[in-house]
């Protein structure tokens, strides 16, 4: 067995953190610049004159082409190349696209903006988690990692309050006599905005430094001579256990991403709420659940790592998903202020999913395949997440229920059978996870320290 590395090859706390923070800024505005539509869906349905299925295609389809598509790629490309140059270009790739959204005028210019915006956030997930994973050693690498799931869990309410006070200042006048802003209707105005200042968020991490890779492992890949081919034989040889763990959270974030996409214009369609409201009431609700949540994760993972029961993150992952189903049946309440809090409730449980399954996954795969491990979340989850559950919400409403007030029972109908589905998978591979151990496989030595010292 290799031993650990020594605490002085990691780097300082103070640079370490450092580097959290800022990846925690870059989750925040990765998920604004997307969630900005979910909230102004009318008002870009009127001006642009397009149906709420091109609207369910601006919020998946759009964003998901190149997120999925140059998903793996990045994966690579972060496990072979400076994970922070990489990121800082991804970063300003996305903020500018953010911008020209706010300039589009027909659904074909939003829609390739919104292709832009996806290659930009392809970069995120692997180069964040692959820095944590190199500055933290194993024990302590819960809480950063919370701490960087919280940012983009916090994000969906920030961007509703940001987006509902942005609207809101842009009607009263407030950005009159501004340049560039002063003349634009809200929309317009609220995509301008946040994308200028991810910009900042780029400028940030051209501070910090590349930390050295920790590749030190029991188990090591085979070697390929060309890129991809160790990680897709790793990943087929334990292929009992990743399937279903990947087609699990992918299934589950299909209803993150679709109930998400439609939840405000269920508040306003179905309960007249306005974006003033979402902005006073489900952004806050939105972000104190999302607070909860990873760090609930975090401390969980920890603890399970001290105390040895390193399986039952998979009991977690299991179980967890199902306390989602109250919020995919908020639209049956009667209160709108209640409906809202049972809709924000929902971010607790995903950002829970999320921080464990990302540490599980840090967990069973080798560390040189750590970025790509997590860039193949990111292509299933757009793929099945987020390209399909925004439209299927979409395409529920339009063509079944034939009603756009009816989206609250759309969301229903799509969520309640996909978190039942993503929680069998879940327990797939919880069983499979039982037997690799069993049967002491590479997975399982990676997982357990203890298994290695007894080959």
């Amino acid at each position: 067995m290799t031993a650990a590395a020594p605490a002085s090859t990691w780097p300082r706390a103070s640079s370490a953190w450092w580097m959290v923070s800022l990846l925690f800024l870059a989750g925040i505005f990765s998920v604004i610049d997307r969630a900005i539509l979910n909230i102004v869906v009318d008002p870009i349905r009127l001006d642009l004159g397009i149906t709420d299925v091109q609207i369910g295609l601006l919020q998946g389809l759009a964003f998901g082409v190149f997120y999925a598509f140059m998903g793996l790629p990045m994966g690579l490309l972060a496990d072979r190349t400076s994970r922070k140059r990489l990121l800082i270009a991804g970063i300003s790739i996305w903020s500018l696209a953010t911008i020209a959204s706010g300039y589009a005028t027909s659904f074909g210019e939003l829609f390739a903006a919104r292709l832009m915006v996806g290659l930009g956030e392809a970069a995120l997930g692997p180069c964040a988690i692959s820095l944590i994973a190199d500055m933290f050693p194993p024990e302590k690498r819960g809480r950063p990692i919370s701490v960087y799931m919280m940012g983009q869990g916090l994000a969906n309410g920030i961007a509703i309050s940001v987006t509902g006070i942005i609207i809101s200042v842009a009607i009263a006048g407030g950005f009159a006599g501004i340049p560039i802003i002063g003349t634009m209707t809200p929309w317009r105005t609220t995509f301008v905005i946040c994308g200028a200042v991810g910009l900042l968020v780029a400028m940030g991490l051209a501070t910090t430094r590349e930390p050295r890779r920790h590749n030190a492992t029991a188990v090591k890949p085979v070697k390929a001579a060309l890129p991809g081919v160790a990680e897709a034989q790793f990943f087929w040889r334990n292929r009992g256990v990743l399937l279903p763990l990947y087609f699990g959270f992918a299934i589950i974030f299909l209803v993150a991403y679709g109930a998400g996409a439609w939840a405000p214009a269920m508040l306003m369609r179905a309960f007249g709420a306005s974006p003033a409201f979402l902005g006073a009431w489900l952004g806050p609700f939105s972000i104190g659940f999302a607070a909860i949540g990873p760090l609930l994760g975090g401390i969980l993972l920890d603890r399970s790592m001290k105390s040895g029961k390193i399986m039952a993150r998979f009991a977690i992952l299991t179980f967890v998903p199902l306390l989602a189903i109250p919020s995919a049946l908020a639209v049956m309440l009667e209160d709108v202020y209640m409906a809202a809090l049972l809709v924000a409730s929902s971010a607790a449980i995903f950002s829970v999913v999320g921080t464990v399954m990302f540490a599980t996954l840090q967990a069973i795969v080798p560390p040189q395949m750590r970025g790509s491990s997590i860039s193949l979340t990111l292509i299933l989850n757009t793929m099945i997440g987020a390209a399909c559950g925004p439209l299927l919400i979409a395409s529920v409403t339009e063509h079944i229920l034939g009603d756009p007030e009816l989206v609250g029972w759309s969301i229903a109908i799509v969520a309640i059978p996909s978190l039942l589905i993503g929680s069998i998978l879940y327990a797939v591979a919880w069983r499979g996870m039982t037997r690799a151990r069993l049967a002491k496989t590479e997975t399982a030595l990676l997982l357990d320290p203890a298994l290695v010292d007894q080959n």
